[in-house]
């Protein structure tokens, strides 16, 4: 079996009925361009396929953004298309070696080599933390300036070079609230490709400080008991999993 995993400016292709279109046939016409690069899995045959432009008046499929794919595929085929739209986002950035600036090939599924020096590239993900902060019956929700919408969600950061996940947990809290925590455990992980990245969550105690949010980053923030808790991001994201897990103990 071929699944088609087809994106066209953030979105991607699905069925009418919600699912990633399959078959020994493309959904729709294709040009040779437009496969990007064929990945397998199992017995399964995946075409990555970038379209010129969204599709539109084809009866059968339709055009949905990746994030709202969450509530309708599989979790294996949500994964799948994350997957998919992830190489996308790095084969457009890695057209062109780094090293000697000739054009690169594709070597394996998720691979590429420079067809001048030989260097070989693999996609590199992008490492952030987010932790959820209780102290006593309340935890501590921020609302970013860069979050869509009036939700509140969780301190997060990038992780830095030469930083452990624990150390930048730590780094992350002080910087963006001003306080200290302990009990630093670890609660899961989340592929997250928007464009290129891998969340790990934690949980954590307050240990000491004062609450300073930092301006720069955030723009509302603060301590919330399970009765009084204001809108939560979307069950699409880790965020909501570490919030949910302590709004049901």
């Amino acid at each position: 079996m071929i699944k088609y995993l087809a994106y066209c400016q953030g979105d991607i292709l699905l069925t009418t009925e919600g699912n990633i279109p399959f078959g020994l046939e493309p959904p729709i016409a294709l040009k040779e361009w437009n496969c990007v690069t064929t990945l397998h899995a199992g017995e399964d045959e995946i075409k990555v396929i970038r379209l010129d432009n969204p599709v539109t008046g084809i009866p059968g499929v339709q055009m949905m953004g990746l994030r709202k794919t969450h509530a309708i595929l599989s979790p294996e085929d949500y994964l799948l298309a994350g997957k998919g739209a992830e190489l996308l986002y790095w084969d457009q950035n890695t057209r062109f070696c780094g090293v000697c600036g000739a054009p690169t090939k594709w070597m394996t599924d998720i691979s590429k080599k420079c067809t001048e020096c030989g260097k070989e590239w693999w996609p590199s993900v992008s490492t952030a933390i987010i932790v959820r902060i209780q102290r006593d019956d309340r935890i501590l929700l921020v609302r970013a300036r860069n979050f869509r919408g009036e939700h509140y969600g969780l301190v997060a950061g990038f992780l830095e070079t030469g930083e452990s996940l624990e150390q930048c947990v730590e780094r992350e809290v002080r910087e963006e609230a001003g306080i200290k925590v302990k009990n630093l455990r670890y609660f899961g992980s989340q592929p997250w490709p928007y464009p290129f990245g891998l969340m790990v969550g934690f949980t954590a105690d307050y240990a000491e400080g004062e609450l300073h949010l930092q301006k720069e980053e955030l723009c509302e923030g603060g301590w919330f008991t399970r009765d009084n808790m204001p809108e939560i991001p979307d069950k699409a994201s880790i965020a909501r999993r570490l919030i949910d897990d302590w709004l049901l103990v």
